[in-house]
């Protein structure tokens, strides 16, 4: 057997295996974003360039309460906390989840509305689809202690509404939250 030949066929054979592998590869990658469609979601992402100053999702109401409603949440701490790139629910946070829960249970007519938040490291993208998370963490929080979801709304301003200014851990770990309006 000559060089040419065994070069000629180990050639092939390595051709052969890497085509092999491109195409179990694509069908893989095929099948599998076909079988993982995201299911619809009632999220509402915030624009971008919300005007500074402003409080609140502007592009109409999602919520609505009576007055009595708005001044028992008023008594209740409405911002959770997460850890970085995270949307678990920590402890402190169950607790003021629980003390909503109690309120939006008690008054089965009630809505909230929550607004989940990034910090700024991420792009803007993955910075929406974070605050989504958190926003969704807190909402199933919520109906797991008997809160009805459809009076529960969620929005993401991923960055876009930072509570405290700065680079710091401190500035980022006071914007890595969820806030719960009525």
């Amino acid at each position: 057997m000559s060089l040419y030949t065994t070069f000629s066929n180990t050639t092939t054979s390595r051709f052969g295996k890497i085509a092999a592998l491109a195409v179990l590869s694509t069908a893989v990658a095929i099948t599998t974003g076909c079988a993982t469609k995201r299911a619809t979601s009632e999220v509402v992402v915030a624009p971008l360039g919300i005007p500074s100053g402003q409080i609140g999702y502007a592009g109409g109401a999602l919520v609505s309460n009576s007055n009595v409603i708005i001044g028992a949440a008023d008594n209740l701490q409405a911002v959770v906390y997460f850890d970085f790139d995270s949307s678990a629910i920590t402890a402190q946070s169950a607790s003021i989840l629980n003390q909503h829960a109690n309120l939006l249970s008690s008054n089965p007519a009630a809505s909230v509305l929550i607004a989940g938040n990034t910090d700024e490291r991420g792009s803007r993208e993955y910075n929406i689809a974070l605050g989504e998370r958190r926003a969704q963490a807190a909402s199933a929080y919520l109906a797991g202690q008997g809160v009805a979801p459809n009076n529960i709304r969620v929005i993401s301003y991923g960055e876009e509404r930072p509570a405290v200014a700065g680079n710091s851990e401190e500035a980022y770990a006071q914007n890595r939250r969820a806030e719960l309006s009525y």
